[in-house]
């Protein structure tokens, strides 16, 4: 599997996470905490390299991708599954500034372009989603952790790239990020509701597949993919996340929606056959 192919498997993953967040019962600290618990362990599992590595800057990030998943649980109980995804994967434009400085990534003509197309499309999708259902009840407040997800999100991104760079494991990064998320949300989370099976099931799915295996695939396919540019593949997550919230939650888009849908997807098509050839891999610790 290519790089990119895992970048783009990866995606598929995440964009499940929204709906079966919402299909868990408990409140979103709960979700947080135990969801982050499944994951560590997962990575732990799935992940030989990520069992070492633990230093300061697998710290600095995995503090990044913490604050992420928290920010993002919490959204996704507020708001709708599509914009919550949607929001946090504003997150390019964040990256746009950052990786030059973080990673001297230079970015070219064609990114400006697409990152302007990217805004337009977005646009437009928000003018085709519906604002309050029962599954989203406090929707402004959910879209402002929801954008706040997306800067936390763009550090990340670029930390993963920062760590790759130096032989350090992703995985530790984030095996110590669900860590802090969950020692964060148990203040909140206890004493724990009582869970059906159907909730555990899901919180077993959110952290084994959803997460465990999607960052395998991220941990193998992000060190030879630039970060701008992983970021733009990952963007398909939000436009199959606004499928499966309307195929099982009901949370429908209107034509303005799906046209924002396919400028988003066809830009981002087009933006990865046009990308410069990928950088020289750097060597998986």
């Amino acid at each position: 599997m290519t790089p990119r192919a895992r970048l783009i498997t990866a995606s598929v993953l995440f964009s499940t996470g929204g709906t079966a967040i919402k299909g868990v019962a408990l409140d979103g600290w709960e979700v947080v905490a135990l969801r982050a618990a499944i994951a560590a362990v997962a990575v732990f599992l799935l992940l030989p390299e990520a069992r070492r590595g633990l230093e300061w800057r697998t710290l600095l990030v995995g503090s990044a991708y913490g604050a992420t998943t928290t920010l993002f649980v919490l959204s996704n109980k507020l708001t709708t599954a599509a914009n919550a995804v949607f929001l946090q994967n504003t997150s390019p434009l964040f990256i746009l500034l950052l990786a030059p400085l973080a990673l001297r990534e230079r970015i070219s003509r064609d990114d400006l372009a697409f990152m302007g197309v990217l805004a337009a499309g977005m646009l437009v999708f928000f003018t085709g989603v519906d604002a309050r259902f029962v599954t989203a009840p406090n929707p402004l407040l959910g879209n402002a952790l929801a954008v706040c997800s997306a800067v936390t999100w763009s550090f990340t991104i670029v930390g993963y790239r920062w760590l790759a760079a130096r032989g350090l494991p992703i995985g530790s990064a984030v095996i110590t990020g669900n860590l802090l998320a969950c020692a964060g949300a148990l203040p909140f989370a206890l004493p724990l509701s009582a869970a059906r099976p159907m909730d555990w099931l899901l919180l077993g799915y959110l952290g084994t597949v959803q997460l465990g295996v999607a960052y395998r695939l991220i941990a193998r396919g992000l060190p030879h993919v630039r970060a701008l540019e992983a970021a733009l593949i990952l963007l398909m997550e939000p436009v199959l996340a606004s499928l499966w919230a309307w195929f099982v939650l009901g949370e429908t888009l209107g034509p303005a929606g799906v046209a924002g849908a396919v400028i988003i997807i066809g830009a981002t098509v087009v933006h990865s056959i046009r990308s410069r050839p990928q950088p020289e891999a750097v060597p998986e610790a």
